[in-house]
């Protein structure tokens, strides 16, 4: 095993499944210099996806000289310090991550790119930098962009003039405690949406990242408990915090985050039931807040058609709707415009069909609220 390669040593025991691997790099380029002809070579570019660090270059004999003979001509691509891509590009994501590793030394996946390889996120920007984090020692530092040079004998489109995003270096003391193992290993699931949430601009982007990262990924609000008692976070620990609470009073997406807090709590409005089972035909269905143990049988319903094109979903939600007209209980729709941008005009049609049920008004007008 070569110094550099230690990072990928699981993924190469786990075979060619469903972690990723994507078969053989070729490159007609290595096996005409002396030394790399050997299949441990091609073992190496294998599991590296066709990128190598300086030093396992000078391992298998290739000098200085030669090293940028081949950058200079536009054989190979120099992608980050010490890190070189036997190919003259564009170079694939699996090939950009594994340069950050290789770059990194002992690194991790996190952030936005464990996100995206966790399905969180898309990966809908090439150019974006992979985010790493290392133990808290290492030296590894950020890395801008790196482009081709505008001399390069090798013409090249505008569009593939960047060689490789950069990396984002992040820092951690929990290290050892925060990575699974995969071929690229990388952050678990809670440490990752724990990361993009504290990420976040605000405290409430924070909030609404949480909420759509744990549930878009199923996290266990229990398992986000435990991690957030180990591990708390340096900034938006409270609203974190809250989330978190949210999370297990049956919350499940940014729109009833979003209507939780903007509607209800903003407003002094009682806090519904979140998933509420009731019987439909048989069948047990969900509704996303009932104010029936409040003593008013007010459903609020905050999926609304437009997020249900299935047929299905569509049939399921006209049974609900006739469901809840034969037990008498009325019922509102909001989606994300109207609870988003005008929360102040849900939360007065919320409380007056809770007035008029026999509520007990008890709310307030926010700062926001246009004034009589």
């Amino acid at each position: 095993m070569y110094p550099d390669v230690h990072w990928h040593s699981q993924g190469l025991s786990t075979g060619c499944g469903k972690n990723g691997w994507e078969g053989r790099f070729l490159s007609g380029r290595a096996d005409t210099v002396p030394g790399m002809e050997h299949d441990s070579w091609q073992s190496i570019l294998d599991a590296q996806d066709g990128v190598v660090t300086t030093a396992q270059l000078r391992a298998h004999g290739v000098s200085a000289t030669a090293l940028r003979h081949r950058v200079v001509s536009g054989q190979w691509l120099r992608v980050l310090p010490r890190v070189i891509a036997v190919t003259n590009g564009p170079l694939t994501r699996p090939m950009a991550l594994s340069a950050a590793f290789l770059y990194g030394g002992r690194a991790i996946l996190s952030h936005r790119t464990a996100a995206e390889e966790w399905g969180l996120l898309r990966v809908d920007d090439p150019s974006a930098p992979v985010h790493i984090t290392v133990p808290y020692n290492c030296s590894a530092v950020n890395q801008g962009p790196t482009v081709r040079s505008p001399g390069s004998p090798r013409p090249t489109s505008v569009g593939n003039g960047l060689v490789h995003g950069g990396v984002v270096v992040h820092r951690s003391r929990a290290f050892e405690h925060i990575s699974v193992p995969f071929r690229r290993p990388r952050t678990s699931l809670a440490d990752t949406v724990i990361d993009l949430a504290v990420s976040e601009a605000t405290p409430r982007e924070a909030a609404l990242r949480f909420i759509e990262a744990a549930t878009s990924g199923k996290v266990h609000v229990e398992v986000l408990r435990r991690k957030l008692e180990v591990r708390r976070p340096h900034r938006y620990a409270t609203d974190i915090a809250d989330a978190v609470m949210l999370l297990g009073d049956g919350v499940q997406s940014a729109l009833e985050h979003r209507y939780a807090l903007d509607v209800e709590r903003a407003h002094g409005l009682p806090s519904g039931k979140r998933q509420m089972p009731h019987v439909v035909d048989g069948r047990i269905l969900y509704e996303d807040v009932d104010y029936s143990p409040m003593g008013v049988p007010l459903i609020v319903r905050l999926d609304g058609q437009q997020y249900h094109s299935a047929q299905q979903s569509r049939f399921r939600d006209r049974r609900r709707d006739n469901a809840a007209e034969l037990a008498d209980r009325p019922r509102l729709v909001y989606g994300w415009d109207e609870t988003t941008r005008d929360p102040c005009g849900v939360f007065e049609e919320v409380r007056r069909v809770l007035v008029r049920e026999g509520w007990a008004d008890m709310s307030r007008r926010c700062p926001a609220c246009p004034r009589e």
